[in-house]
């Protein structure tokens, strides 16, 4: 196990105090300055119990390399991301560990231009940087600028749909009690909408569980406050927000991969002949879409720091990822998770369609497993078991990420995840569910061993 643990492939995110702690986000804010050399830095943090310390060692870090510290204090981080460009500071940090369990915290690291700081763009200097460094974070309060952002960054939101034009529809918000509510709440007096509020105040106990909505298990309370709202659709947050996860009038969960397609489609016809960036684990209702409105896909790793970055070297319009993750050139080609229910509000003002109507003919035409996570022993000697089995009859094989086989009528993604000690899979077919089944069922058999 490498030394700092807490490094991962494009954040930080660690186990309190044992692989994060304040000495660490001290040293860490020393990294960043000797790394990036900014002179001006925006942070803020999440609703976690500990984001208010390692927030302050972090500064601290900063403010002893001579870096100008500001602060946006409670937020999501695509409101950082926001700070950092629109402000023109020199980069940004996050305290989050987002959706991982209680005694998790971490950081999202950018430069500036809110461009995004991985392991190949200054996060493994950084990490090398703290591995050799025995300084103890003070014991005193930091010296902050505070910022205030948020009026400006409701008005940027405001800018990606025309006002006139949407209706007054009815949404269920579920914050997941991190501070998404806080932005639902300054947005309010703008929009037309009625939103019906579930557990929306932030609190770091996360009394009803920690906010992530991609899981079976936490979707049925949001389900069911839709239909008992009878909600047009609903939006529920992650603990940092920057992922959004839509349920439609019914109380019907919607895989982020249908979202990608529905705003990819809804983008296109405002801009014919963009770019349209998508992860590589389910792909082809994306591909079919973006050449439908005459676009062009351009495919990616998954996660985003790479997407950020193939978003940039491609002038790419939006991106993608099936795990809930939207990137925007308006919002410097950076995840945003506000952006996307604004755009599905304005679809269902335009059309007069519900959301279920909206995405039923993709999910049909593809439809597909949902991610599958399965904790292996050996994940390379099921990846090695997988590939021997189906290898030879695919028509397509990609490394990009993981391994990609695609067959004639089905296909399928099978990778370890870079910020969880899980392997993840995912199949899709061309309009056969049964034979995605059964093809789902095939491989995780041999995921874990099965004869």
């Amino acid at each position: 196990m490498s030394e700092l643990p807490c490094f991962k492939a494009y954040d930080i995110r660690g186990r309190l105090p044992d692989e994060l702690n304040v000495d660490i986000a001290y040293r860490i804010g020393r990294a960043y300055a000797r790394v990036v050399r900014p002179q001006r830095v925006v942070t803020g943090r999440d609703v976690r119990l500990s984001s208010a310390e390692l927030q302050n060692a972090l500064a601290l870090g900063l403010i002893d390399q001579g870096v100008e510290v500001h602060d946006i204090g409670l937020c999501g981080t695509e409101e950082v991301y926001f700070a950092t460009f629109e402000y023109d500071f020199d980069g940004g940090i996050m305290v989050t560990a987002s959706h991982n369990p209680m005694d998790y915290n971490g950081m999202k690291l950018v430069r500036e231009g809110s461009r995004p700081i991985g392991a190949d763009t200054g996060l493994a200097d950084i990490e090398a940087l703290v591995a050799e460094d025995t300084e103890v974070c003070p014991e005193e309060q930091a010296a902050l600028t505070p910022l205030a952002h948020r009026e400006d960054y409701v008005r940027h939101l405001l800018g990606y749909v025309d006002l006139a034009d949407l209706k007054p529809l009815t949404i269920l918000v579920n914050a997941g009690n991190g501070p998404a509510g806080l932005v639902v709440d300054a947005l309010e007096p703008e929009l037309p909408f009625r939103f019906e509020r579930l557990h929306h105040e932030p609190d770091g106990r996360f009394p009803n569980g920690i906010p992530n909505p991609i899981l079976l298990e936490n979707q049925p309370v949001t389900a069911q406050a839709v239909r008992a709202a009878g909600a047009d659709f609903g939006v529920a947050w992650d603990g940092d927000f920057d992922r959004c996860f839509f349920f439609d009038e019914r109380g019907e969960f919607i895989e982020g991969y249908y979202v990608v397609g529905l705003l990819a489609e809804a983008l296109l016809r405002e801009n014919p002949g963009s770019t349209i960036v998508h992860d590589v684990r389910m792909t082809w209702n994306t591909i079919d879409i973006v050449a439908a409105g005459g676009g062009e896909a351009v495919q990616s790793k998954t996660g985003h720091a790479y997407i950020k970055q193939i978003m940039r070297e491609n002038d790419g319009l939006y991106g993608g990822e099936m795990s809930a993750h939207h990137y925007f050139r308006r919002f410097a080609y950076c995840d945003n998770g506000n952006i996307p229910w604004l755009l599905v509000a304005a679809l269902l003002s335009k059309t007069g369609k519900p959301l279920s109507s909206l995405v039923a003919e993709r999910i049909a035409a593809y439809p597909a497993s949902g991610e599958i996570n399965r904790r292996v022993a050996d994940p390379e000697a099921a990846i090695a078991r997988v590939y021997a089995r189906y290898g030879e009859e695919a028509v397509a094989e990609n490394r990009l990420d993981g391994l990609t086989l695609e067959f004639p009528q089905w296909r399928f993604n099978l990778r370890k995840s870079n910020t969880e000690p899980v392997t993840r899979l995912n199949v899709e077919s061309r309009g056969d569910r049964a034979l995605m089944q059964a093809k789902t069922r095939e491989l995780l058999a041999l995921i874990e061993g099965a004869n």
